[in-house]
This record gives structure tokens, sequence and C-alpha cells, in this order.
């Protein structure tokens, strides 16, 4: 039996709820409902125009609504009265088959059968700015290499202090907070879970630290690239694939401590990673960071080829520990809910096809991966990307041809008014087009 949003109302004295839903561009939308209304809204939905919103739909279509999932419910620890939602799609008594949250479940549905929960957590990254996102927060943050450094991470202690104990409190089980490679750039971990969880987790997660950097007079920005000359914003997922309490994944008697599925996943991964491209780099922006020039710290931390490897960041995925993989290929733009489809729907099709991931590369692929040419290299800009996925035979198979064209079609739209205005070149500074369009990300 669903849970009861108005009983939960007056245990925790919410007198508001943000109904939300994320578009095909990763846009959080959302309504402010009165707990009054709540009712209503968990039984039928708070409704929305879909053309005014990035679907691919026209001003005649009828209203969709947003039906909350009251599993998702999450009560700002900033502002106790508002209580925010994830909600599913539905027009004319179906699901949009076209909003991210549904295309993932349709993806969990399919490991379900198989009685298979693909558990992950996301490593998400983001600078800290000033409030025009014209230069970082810290004009102290100065090294050349500042990964982990403390007097920088400190001098946000307030800030990031106000972000972990969010967490904690959430009961995410967040464990560390660093600051990473580039200038006024840090990272927050916080415990995996199924693929879901971790989906509205990540939409939520952002939502909050650019709420908070507010609060504190800054900006926080998930943009993949603000900055020509620091590393970018990645956003890499750990994947391990589970049957109640076991990992399916795991093999210690492996070099590498994966099974036969797990390289059958991984092979699907690597099979599709030119059009996954599309959703785990979906900005104009996103291609700064692929294969980019070197940053003042002396690497990029981001793949241009598709391998994998051990315990290597310079690849594309990477085996850190037994029982799970690391994908580095999503940055900050990505979709949270297509980034956890899109991983599941490779995977399906690797070990359903047992795709051979071939060997690990046991190289640094930044000095040497030249030496392998016959590597596939990753799209080097969003129109690459788009063209891949128009091709993938997979992910137009794992989420209806329809899909993929409304997502292509608003992408195509998007590349024609960037190019309308500007030219995109790695070699060139970043235009102010991506920064209006990419920086709230």
């Amino acid at each position: 039996m669903a849970k009861d949003l108005s009983k939960i109302a007056k245990q925790k004295k919410i007198k508001y709820f943000l109904i939300s839903f994320v578009d095909l561009f990763g846009v959080l939308r959302s309504k402010l409902v009165p707990t009054e209304a709540i009712k209503e809204m968990q039984k039928n939905g708070a409704g929305f125009a879909g053309f005014a919103t990035w679907l691919d739909m026209t001003p005649a279509d009828t209203d969709m609504f947003a039906i909350p999932d009251p599993d998702s419910l999450i009560q700002l620890p900033w502002q106790k009265e508002v209580g925010w939602l994830a909600s599913d799609l539905w027009m004319n008594g179906k699901p949009v088959e076209a909003s991210p949250r549904v295309m993932l479940k349709k993806q969990i549905k399919k490991l379900s059968n198989n009685n298979m929960v693909l558990k992950s957590g996301v490593e998400c990254e983001y600078f800290l700015t000033n409030p025009e996102g014209t230069a970082i927060a810290d004009s102290r943050d100065t090294q050349p290499k500042p990964c982990y450094d403390q007097s920088s991470l400190m001098r946000q202690y307030e800030l990031i202090k106000e972000i972990c104990n969010s967490m904690i409190n959430l009961g995410w089980g967040p464990y560390q907070n660093d600051h990473e490679d580039a200038n006024g750039q840090f990272e927050m971990n916080w415990n995996y879970a199924d693929s879901l969880t971790t989906a509205d987790r990540h939409v939520f997660f952002k939502f909050m630290v650019k709420t908070i950097a507010e609060k504190h007079g800054l900006r926080a920005t998930f943009m993949p690239k603000p900055f020509e000359n620091l590393t970018g914003n990645g956003c890499h997922a750990h994947i391990s694939l589970w049957n109640g309490n076991k990992n399916l994944f795991l093999d210690k008697g492996d070099k590498l401590g994966l099974t036969r599925l797990a390289y059958n996943f991984l092979g699907g991964v690597l099979h599709s990673a030119e059009g996954l491209s599309a959703f785990f780099n979906p900005s104009i922006n996103s291609y700064r960071r692929i294969d980019a020039p070197v940053t003042t710290s002396g690497a990029t931390w981001s793949p241009s080829k598709i391998s994998y490897t051990g315990n290597n960041r310079t690849h594309m995925i990477r085996i850190p520990d037994p029982g799970r993989f690391e994908l580095r290929l999503m940055d900050g733009s990505v979709n949270p809910y297509l980034l956890q489809a899109g991983v599941i729907a490779a995977g399906i099709d690797g070990m359903e096809k047992k795709r051979d991931p071939g060997q690990p590369l046991f190289i640094n692929m930044y000095t040497d991966g030249d030496n392998y040419p016959n590597l596939k290299k990753l799209p080097t800009d969003l129109e690459d990307a788009l063209e891949h996925l128009s091709n993938n035979e997979v992910l137009i198979a794992a989420f209806g041809e329809k899909n993929i064209t409304s997502y292509l079609k608003l992408k195509e739209r998007e590349l024609k008014d960037f190019n309308s205005k500007e030219t995109f070149s790695k070699k060139e500074p970043i235009t102010d087009w991506e920064k209006i369009n990419t920086l709230d990300c």
C-alpha cells in the first residue's frame, strides 16, 4: 500500500510539497503544492504543459500529469516545511514514454524480470564560483595541483558542512568530501543504492548543492567545462549487479575480481559507448572535457578512447576493486535518469549477446594510447555523438525508436540554435552561449 502523503505531512510538519520531474535535457521542473491539496495530487498528479519543457510535444497536446512517488520523499534539510517528491509523467492515462524516469523504470523492470538489481553510486564534481559564474569563488585557491588541498577545502567548510550534514540527516551515508583536481572544484560522496534511488538522490543533490551555495552567496555549477584551463566536472558511476544479497559481479578468483557476467555487461557498455555519449555527455560544452587539452594540473582525468583497465584512471572504465567497475565517461550535465537507464540498457545487451570486452589494457592511455590505433575513439562533439546514437541499434531497441527520435530532434534543435550564433572549437574560448545554457545544468 502506498504511503499516505497527507498523513506524512502532519507527522513531519510539512506545509508544502515540490512535485518534481526531470525533462529530457535534465532540467528539474516542479510545482509547489500546499499540503491541503496533496491528497488529490497523489491520486491524479500535478498538471504540466509538456511543450513548455524539453519534451517532444506541441502546444496542442493535452496536459501531462506528474504522479509523485511517495517513496522518493525528501524533506528539505534547510527548509523543513517543504517536502520534495520525484514523479512519473502520465498523459491520457498512460506513462509518458519519453520521460527520463519512466525510461529508467522500464530498464529496471527488464532486470527485475531476471531477478537482478543494478546498484550504483555516483561521484558528482562541481565548481564553486562567484554569483556570475565568471571566476572561482576562492581567489586564494591557486595551486597548480590543488587536488585534496586542505586549506582551500576548509575555507569552504561552512558550506560543505551544511551539505554533508544534510546528507547525514537524510540517511544517505556520506563518507567523504574533498577538493578536486581543479581550482574551485569539489566532490562529495555518499553510499551506493539501487539505480532508481541513486538517480533520485542525484537529482536532489544537484538541487541541494546549488541552493545551499546560493545561501552562502556563491554559485555551484556542474557544467562540464566552465573554465578552459581547468579540469572539467565529471560524474563517475560505480556499477554492480545484484540478486538479493549476492553481488553477481564478484569473482574473487578472477584477476580483476569480476565474473564472466560482469565482463559481458562491461562489454555491452564498451560496445555502445559512442551512442551512449549522446546521453552521458549531452551538452555542447561536454566535448571540451572529452579528449581535452592538458589542464594546469597536468591531466584532464577524462577519457578519449573506449577502453578498460584495472585501477587506472586514464581509461574510460576502471576496475578499482573486485565486484564493481567505474564508468568515467559521464560529465556534470548528464541527466541522472538517462545515466542509469543507459548503463542498464547497454549492460543488458552485453549479457544477452555475451559481448566480449577483450583484454584490459594496463597502460597510461594519456601517454601510450596512440600506440593502439585500433581502439575506438569517443565522439569529438555533440553532433558526432548524436549521429552515433541515431545509428545505435542497441539503444534504439532498448528505448524505442520514437523516444530516441524525440531526443535527437530536441538536441538537433539545440545544435542549430548554437550554430546560428557561435562556432565550437576546443582551441577557442568557451562561448557565451555555452555559459548561458550550461552553467545551471
